[in-house]
């Protein structure tokens, strides 16, 4: 499911159940990394990175530990960029080659409302408007859990970019309910190592199998502006 959001470069794969003892799959250093936490947190941990490690295979990458970096992402071995996510019933990977794109973000949620609250947390008075009007013009999606997936699946793609967080509230995402696309723009400066201003993202959504997803691949510059230009 997770490839309908993302270019065909970007090698994906997918889980809907974690296999029996998926722990003793991992590396000495993941197993390591992951021992004290819940039976739940190690399995989903575990399969993910099979996931993971499945979609590298497809760019001849071969497998090698994918350990949690500053922020939290995965560090993923030179050469690669990738993503990774997982909810209730689902987990999945995305890689491509650094060459083809900067940086993958996804991100997967149960199709669901979101808690009663979360709303007034993760968007923007401009936002639960946009929100309004989809759901009273649009397909019958959960719009709400939709932003909350965008939202994710930005930070995902900002994160190794800038090496900075990146909260709710500097994010403002616009959805197309036709195209299955969606924008994202930045509220705050976002200053990439090649030059670039990141100013957004545009991604694209996707709901199946009771999931929503989103993803963005945020293309490799052949050409990245000079930072001392006028």
């Amino acid at each position: 499911m997770i490839e309908q959001v993302l270019p065909p470069a970007v090698r994906t794969a997918e889980a809907f159940a974690d296999p029996d003892r998926a722990d003793d799959l991992l590396f000495p250093q993941e197993a390591a990394h992951i021992a004290r936490r819940a039976e739940r947190r190690r399995r989903e941990f575990a399969t993910v990175r099979l996931c993971a490690r499945a979609a590298m295979s497809q760019l001849g990458v071969p497998p090698v530990p994918l350990l949690p970096g500053a922020r939290g992402g995965p560090v993923w071995p030179a050469g690669v960029v990738g993503s990774m996510t997982h909810c209730d019933g689902y987990r999945a990977a995305a890689v491509v080659r650094s060459s083809e794109f900067t940086a993958v973000g996804i991100d997967a949620e149960p199709h669901a409302g979101l808690r009663e609250g979360v709303l007034d947390l993760i968007a923007s008075a401009s936002e639960r408007r946009h929100l309004g009007e989809l759901a009273r013009t649009a397909a019958p999606v959960h719009w709400d859990r939709l932003l909350f997936c965008a939202k994710e699946a930005v930070y995902k793609t900002w994160s190794p970019l800038t090496d900075r967080w990146l909260e709710f509230g500097e994010v403002e995402v616009s959805v197309d309910p036709v195209a299955g696309t969606f924008q994202a723009r930045l509220l705050v400066p976002g200053d990439c190592p090649d030059g670039r201003v990141l100013t957004g993202f545009d991604g694209r959504w996707h709901v199946a199998g009771g999931f929503v997803l989103a993803g963005i691949a945020f293309a490799a510059s052949a050409h990245p502006p000079d930072p001392r230009a006028e």
